[in-house]
């Protein structure tokens, strides 16, 4: 046999005395996280926009001194005559004399210009041309930079138009190199940086033991660094727009600045484990504090069910059996704080008085609902009694006595059921015998222009409904609908609707005039007294509040409007309805 699992008392106090524990300890064991994280993050915040600064600030200064450079070397072409001269020497002499000038005046520039290692001038003419650079080169080396640079003049004489308006970054002999050619007619004139010049002012960075500075192309791939870190498995194609973690078990702090200048970026990545070196003793204090705060859940729930758990259980014991009907219950006094010994001798105190006070409590309700339902019931227009005596005098006036017998016959039949629908629930057959008595009435008031149809199920004729609810509909039907001359129709239907939980009678009442207004169906779906210039409209408002009276939320009314015209009644009562007032 398996054991029944209980329920978990929700809404008991011990559990929401634990939850409430609970709801204070761990938000503050989150704040304590969350601060934690916080703190990390405010940390790289800070460490990562005071680098970015700095790789700002140098990345600027050396955009603008590639910049200075460009103008000097287009400046070479249109104002220097030597230069000029090695474009336009026709003997060899002349372009000798010429590189030679070009030579002096381009190692004299060098030392302008500290952000470049190396200046070059190429005549197409000769196919030949002169370099200088900045400290010492082996011959392998220099071979390897005239190579290179005669390959780019290569390239570039072959394409119809010439537009190189950035720093080209190229491989020679395993270094990597920015590299600017111009072009003015047969000469070009560039420049090269080598990787390490680039980045030699940032060595100064406080990278930690671990971290370097980088030069990154535009795809994220290391042209040079101060470090190897290639175990580090670093992913610098994210770019560069913010910092960011990236790493594999060693996280670096990754900040970045793209040059204006050419698809080139520099970078440092910086280990965390050196810029959080303090933050590890914060969390073993926050660690320390939220196991203190664990400890201290049990301890407190503890004191409370001792101080407040135990005296409450005698009370809802007490209770229970008040519930059973035990007024002789009493809470006998124990070591309980004063504020609850205060509590139990006011609660033994109102014990004895309770049973006598739910009595006459009970007996006055009960007869407040009772009054309520019969002063609904008497709610009853005036109108019809006197518009139908105005009927019988004009069909005396005619001596037309057949339908002043017949009328009178109706008259007696409505108004003896009107006088003796003192009962709460009377059967629908009934209520339908009255309403044709009233609709003949009304037939004759308003002859060859009023008509009706009732369409009933014979097995819901014994179905229990409250008396006179069809008529107060059926009379404001009339009353909006039916005018003189204009030909109406007034259908009751009532259907049985059995695939609810609970059997339902739907009592429909339609008529083919103008419908309920706005304003109106507004007011009744709101559960209000709906009013304009002539009067409050209380009927409709009287057989939704005895309908509340008499079934609670299992019955209901619903207006609305028929397409194309029309106002439609629907009221849908339980079918199997007991006899007897709402208790």
């Amino acid at each position: 046999m398996f054991k029944r699992i209980k329920a978990i008392p929700w809404n008991s106090i011990p559990v929401k005395l634990v939850l409430g524990l609970l709801g204070i300890t761990l938000p503050l064991i989150a704040l304590l996280l969350y601060n934690n994280s916080y703190s990390m993050n405010v940390i790289h915040s800070q460490v990562a926009a005071s680098n970015k600064n700095l790789i700002d600030i140098y990345m600027n200064q050396t955009d603008g001194q590639l910049t200075e450079v460009e103008r000097h070397m287009a400046g070479l072409t249109s104002t220097d005559l030597n230069v000029q001269e090695m474009g336009d020497a026709r003997t060899e002499d002349e372009f000798v004399l010429a590189k030679t000038a070009v030579y002096r005046k381009l190692t004299s520039d060098l030392s302008i210009y500290p952000a470049i290692d190396g200046f070059y001038v190429y005549s197409l003419n000769h196919h030949d041309g002169v370099e200088a650079y900045r400290g010492s080169l082996s011959y392998p080396q220099l071979m390897a930079i005239r190579q290179t640079l005669a390959d780019k003049v290569s390239e570039l004489t072959q394409k119809s138009q010439y537009r190189n308006v950035e720093w080209k970054m190229v491989q020679i002999s395993g270094e990597a190199y920015l590299v600017r050619l111009m072009r003015d007619g047969d000469l070009f004139v560039g420049a090269w940086v080598k990787a390490s010049t680039v980045v030699k002012p940032l060595l100064g960075m406080r990278t930690g033991k671990t971290g370097a500075v980088l030069l990154v192309d535009d795809k994220g791939y290391v042209l040079y660094t101060t470090r190897n870190l290639t175990s580090e498995k670093l992913d610098l194609t994210r770019g560069f727009r913010s910092y960011y973690l990236s790493g594999g078990e060693d996280k670096f702090l990754v900040v970045g600045e793209s040059s204006a200048k050419g698809s080139f970026s520099l970078a440092a990545a910086i280990p965390d484990e050196s810029i959080l070196e303090n933050l590890p003793y914060l969390t073993k204090a926050s660690a320390f504090v939220i196991l203190l705060a664990l400890l201290m859940l049990p301890l407190s729930f503890l004191i409370l069910r001792k101080v407040i758990l135990q005296p409450l259980s005698k009370m809802v014991s007490a209770m229970r059996l008040i519930g059973k009907g035990n007024f002789n219950i009493r809470i006998n006094p124990g070591k309980e704080p004063d504020e609850i010994r205060l509590v139990n001798r006011t609660f033994n105190a109102m014990i004895s008085k309770i049973e006598e006070l739910k009595i006459n409590v009970y007996e006055e309700q009960l007869s407040k609902q009772r009054a309520e339902l019969k002063h609904l019931q008497l709610q009853i227009n005036p109108h019809f009694f006197m518009n139908s005596l105005n009927i019988l005098y004009n069909l005396a006036q005619v001596k037309q006595f057949e339908p002043i017998q017949e009328m009178t016959m109706h008259l007696v039949q409505y108004f003896r059921y009107m006088f003796q629908s003192h009962q709460s629930l009377v059967p629908l057959k009934n209520e339908l015998r009255h309403i044709r008595h009233y609709l003949r009435i009304q037939q004759m008031r308003f002859p060859d222009t009023f008509t009706c149809e009732v369409a009933m199920p014979a097995y819901l004729e014994t179905t229990a409904i409250p008396p006179l609810i069809l008529q107060t509909v059926v009379e404001n039907s009339i009353k909006h609908a039916v005018k003189p001359g204009e030909p109406t129709k007034l259908i009751i239907e009532a259907e049985l609707d059995d695939l609810a939980e609970e059997p339902m009678v739907a009592i429909t009442i339609r008529d083919t005039g103008e419908g309920y207004s706005d304003a109106a169906l507004f007011r009744l779906r709101e559960g209000q007294i709906y009013t304009d210039e002539a009067g409050e409209h209380i009927g409709l408002w009287n057989i939704r509040e005895r309908l509340k009276l008499q079934y609670g939320d299992k019955a209901w009314m619903d207006c609305y409007n028929d397409d194309p015209h029309g106002a439609v009644t629907e009221i849908v009562i339980p079918l199997n309805a007991s006899h007897e007032l709402k208790e």
